[in-house]
């Protein structure tokens, strides 16, 4: 079982954070790639209630089932994350489906990948996520390496987020009265 240990901050321009990645001696792994992502509940609303989440995602073309547990808050989100690939998303959601669970929150955003170049540094991923609700830089590895990373693009701890797409679009719902139920592009921009 593995860990997923990261944080996010917001962006503000993205091509002043592309030249800090750069700067930093990152490199584009996965160019900008549409990404949809799909969490699923049962009735009742019990993974949610436990702080589990169960999501298929699409990036590109290729489709993942994922797991994540409990986590832990800190300077850092911490959290016991179960991945693998699935061949056919759509015959997944029918599994899904048929053992009861069902779609709760839909989101998207457009994601580029970055890594730094040398081996050695390469403990972890910097993605950037351009969402409907704003753009933001995800930082994932082990702590040290995120500070570390983070010190490099000039991001200061007090800028750290440590919450999931869905809980930082309910705080944008609220902030700005939408009336969108799920973090899409055509949602959001709907009145």
């Amino acid at each position: 079982m593995s860990r997923e240990i990261e944080i996010k901050f917001r962006v503000a321009s993205l091509r002043t954070l592309a030249r800090g990645l750069r700067g930093a001696g990152l490199r584009i792994k996965t160019r900008r790639t549409h990404e949809v992502n799909t969490l699923y509940d049962l009735p009742g609303e019990v993974l949610r209630k436990r702080k589990e989440l169960l999501r298929i995602r699409k990036y590109g073309s290729e489709w993942t089932l994922t797991h994540k547990s409990k986590g832990q808050v800190g300077r850092h989100s911490s959290r016991q994350e179960l991945q693998t690939e699935v061949n056919d998303g759509e015959q997944m959601d029918a599994i899904l489906r048929a053992l009861g669970y069902a779609p709760s929150f839909r989101y998207e955003k457009f994601r580029a990948e970055w890594a730094y170049k040398k081996k050695q540094d390469g403990k972890g991923l910097v993605v950037v996520d351009e969402t409907p609700i704003g753009n933001f830089c995800e930082i994932e590895g082990p702590p040290q390496w995120i500070d570390a990373t983070a010190m490099k693009l000039g991001v200061s701890r007090d800028e750290y987020i440590v919450k999931n797409y869905a809980a930082l679009f309910a705080d944008w719902k609220r902030e700005t009265k939408s009336k969108a139920n799920e973090m899409t592009f055509k949602a959001t921009l709907s009145p």
